[in-house]
């Protein structure tokens, strides 16, 4: 995680430490911190994970297909 992302984390009340050892729960690959959004995003599962006050929703059901605005 760059360091840019890691201050957007910690300004967001996100633990950048926690955000570096999560992955997507379906294909077990990196996340993307998109602090704009507040989400996390598996671009190999085409998916954004919500970031709802501060906690990162690791659920599929409840994750937002990329190519939806």
């Amino acid at each position: 995680m760059s360091t840019d992302a890691r201050n957007a984390a910690a300004a967001a009340g996100l633990d950048p430490k926690l955000l570096e050892i999560l992955v997507c729960p379906l294909t077990k690959g990196p996340l993307r911190f998109d602090a704009e959004r507040m989400e996390l995003v598996s671009e190999r599962a085409g998916l954004a994970y919500p970031i709802r006050d501060g906690i990162p929703i690791m659920l599929p059901d409840e994750a937002r297909p990329l190519d939806q605005k």
